[in-house]
């Protein structure tokens, strides 16, 4: 039973990154349309960010989460602005201008700060653990696990409760209705990549003291979180969630059961064998008109 607990905490873990990291993806792309391919850099500078505050200023990482979410978010926008902006309607002009972008960022970050990995300290009150009779939790994992949940929340009532969340389901539904009612679809737009490249630098900020803190790092990260998001059904906040939950438990107790490598491999097939049968995910919606 203990072993069991601790893979579900593992899974749940895991899960809370990929929400994280998902939930910026889902936003952008159901609201604009854009499949941002620099997410995963945005996830990288949030990390090194976090890594400048600590070494040179003396932030912790805690104080450090809402400088790192306006600055990364102060990225997103002029990226939205400068390049995004201009490729509206061009789905695939974007993904290559922001898979560019992302390398960009990536050989910037090499050629100003170096290729090798940086350490970024976890928060000292939330080190050690908690234990349960035979189970071992992480103060800080479990803390991970409840800023993804406030996160979500947040998230969702920022969507469904505010006037910036009214303003941004009327130009999902149509962007030329809307504006004759006097909203600006490319201030709407661009907050929204704003918003969600911010998440990403949260992202990065709480996972680097987990994690090698590298120029490659978001990598890795995005691809998870791009089969987070399809599967979840694209642009489905709340199905991007409960997609979070579902992958990470099984690449958990798949890597119990095999090993990390064929865990994942197993977890992948499983995926795609439900995109053939469900491609429009668990929760599909009409994202764009």
């Amino acid at each position: 039973m203990e072993t069991f607990i601790n893979q579900l905490f593992a899974g749940a873990s895991l899960a809370s990154i990929l929400l994280m990291v998902a939930l910026g993806l889902a936003i952008i792309y159901g609201a604009m349309g854009v499949i941002n391919l620099a997410h995963g850099e945005f996830v990288m500078l949030g990390a090194y960010v976090t890594w400048a505050l600590q070494t040179f200023l003396g932030i912790g990482l805690l104080p450090a989460l809402p400088i790192v979410f306006l600055a990364i978010a102060a990225v997103g926008w002029g990226v939205e602005r400068a390049v995004v902006s201009r490729l509206y309607r061009r789905p695939l002009d974007t993904i290559l201008a922001t898979w560019g972008i992302g390398i960009v960022l990536q050989q910037l970050v090499r050629i100003g700060i170096g290729p090798e990995s940086r350490f970024i300290a976890g928060p000292g009150i939330l080190s050690g653990n908690t234990g349960f009779g035979g189970v071992v939790l992480s103060n800080y994992r479990i803390f991970v696990l409840v800023f993804a949940i406030a996160i979500f929340a947040a998230t969702w009532a920022l969507m469904a409760k505010t006037e910036f969340g009214r303003k941004l389901r009327a130009v999902i539904q149509n962007r030329e209705i809307s504006e004759c009612y006097g909203i600006r679809a490319e201030k709407v737009y661009a907050m929204t990549f704003a918003y969600g490249a911010g998440l990403a630098g949260l992202a990065g900020a709480l996972i680097s003291p987990l994690v090698n803190t590298t120029p490659s790092m978001g990598t890795y990260l995005v691809v998870d979180a791009f089969l987070v998001v399809v599967v979840g059904g694209v642009g489905s906040i709340f199905g991007t969630a409960v997609a979070s939950g579902i992958v990470g438990e099984t690449t958990a107790f798949f890597s119990m059961l095999l090993n990390d490598t064929v865990g994942r491999i197993a977890v992948l097939v499983a995926i795609i064998l439900f995109i053939r049968f469900r491609p429009s995910g668990l929760f599909p919606q009409i994202v764009r008109r």
